[in-house]
């Protein structure tokens, strides 16, 4: 039987591996020209920190039906094209793959490159092109890979407590001076209405400024509330303890929307967790790799038994992650319950039911024995396996029901 639980955190997917599947934005010119990588409108849903992508031109290009500006034929576009590439300009477009690994060419706006056009930038820049393809490709793999180790970022039980994060919105920037050239001033109505615009911008700014402030203020009284309530109130409340452990979950980068059930027992040094997990069927399906001659991404399909082992992997370092979390924020709790579960398909009846996949008993002395500083040699599958460990599971990965610990 499941636990009745006194709080449910509903949890975003994390940016990590939050990947979007349209591409990186980029500009392609002749060798030794420069070139930008990063978001570009709405079209771009990925990119390198850091950067940004400045347009400088744009290109004639055929225009959508019924509209009154002239519409280029595929020969003069395709010649405008090649000359600015000719000229070292700047063209500036963005590549979208899509799910098989194929690749369509966009200007800014989000309109497909003609065929022509596509050929003409592929001539010009096929580098340029297949080193923003290949980094498409390690971020789609990387984003795959993290699903087997999400346990790397378990903090130690021993973890100093929250320290507050600066507030990084910028100030506003107050109007430059007024500067009135002499024979302004000699001309009452331009004086008047320079001063006019001058104090408008002025009180703008101060508008914005107290709106700033306040923004600044209770950032700053929430970041020390949680200080306090990590560092002090953790020991003696209920609810404090509810809030810390919930908002160091929700600091978590979560693979996908996760629901987590959490119980504190009445004497507060007990604590038991349920997780609703991904089903196998959620798991990617392929590697991505790099053609050695075409401009395209080739998906690589990944064995059953590979499947099932990124799925055990990712299951059991949520549960890893959960746990540290648990104790590294609620120094009286000495005993943690941590359940997994997912909903399948009822042979027999058609119905929906939840399957528990393990269900994990650790103490504070059991969980202290981890090398937190080698976490990527630590094997979460076999780390619960020293812990009261109730699971069925076979060798290729394959799960089976299990009652879970209770509370009690």
């Amino acid at each position: 039987m499941a636990f009745r639980f006194q709080r449910r955190i509903k949890l975003a997917p994390g940016v990590r591996l939050n990947l979007s599947k349209r591409g990186l934005g980029l500009s392609v010119g002749p060798r030794g020209a420069s070139l930008s990588i990063g978001p570009s409108g709405a079209h771009a849903h990925a990119g390198l920190p850091g950067t940004g992508l400045a347009y400088r031109t744009k290109l004639n290009r055929k225009t959508s039906q019924g509209s009154s500006t002239h519409e280029a034929s595929p020969a003069s576009s395709t010649e405008n094209v090649e000359s600015r590439l000719a000229e070292a300009e700047k063209v500036n477009f963005q590549l979208v793959v899509d799910e098989s690994g194929d690749v369509d060419y966009q200007w800014p706006d989000g309109q497909s490159l003609s065929d022509e056009e596509a050929r003409a930038v592929r001539r010009e820049g096929e580098e340029t092109i297949r080193e923003h393809l290949q980094a498409i490709c390690d971020q789609r793999n990387e984003a795959i890979d993290v699903l087997g180790h999400l346990h790397w970022s378990t903090p130690c039980p021993k973890t100093p407590g929250y320290t507050p994060q600066p507030f990084e919105e910028k100030a506003p920037q107050a109007p430059a001076p007024l500067k009135m050239k002499w024979w302004q001033r000699l001309l009452p109505a331009t004086s008047s209405r320079l001063e006019a615009e001058h104090a408008q911008r002025q009180r703008a700014f101060d508008s914005a400024y107290r709106q700033w402030e306040k923004r600044k203020a209770d950032f700053d009284a929430a970041e020390f509330a949680r200080q306090k309530r990590e560092q002090e109130d953790v020991y003696a409340d209920m609810n404090a303890m509810q809030q810390a452990l919930q908002e160091r979950l929700e600091d978590i980068e979560w693979p996908r929307e996760t629901l987590i059930d959490f119980d504190l027992g009445r004497d507060e040094s007990t604590i038991a967790v349920d997780i609703d997990l991904p089903n196998e069927d959620e798991m990617p399906e392929h590697y991505w790799q790099m053609p050695a001659k075409a401009l395209k991404l080739t998906p690589r399909k990944l064995s059953a038994t590979r499947q099932r082992k990124l799925y055990r992997d990712l299951v059991h370092g949520i549960a890893f992650r959960v746990i540290g979390a648990v104790f590294a924020r609620l120094p009286n709790v000495e005993e943690a319950r941590v359940s997994g579960y997912r909903q399948v398909i009822d042979a027999a009846t058609g119905g929906e039911h939840d399957q528990y996949l393990f269900s994990i008993k650790v103490s504070r002395a059991q969980w202290q024995r981890i090398h937190f500083d080698r976490l990527e040699q630590v094997d979460p599958v076999t780390a619960v396996e020293g812990f009261s460990l109730r699971r069925n599971m076979t060798k290729t990965g394959i799960f089976r029901d299990i009652d879970p610990f209770s509370l009690d």
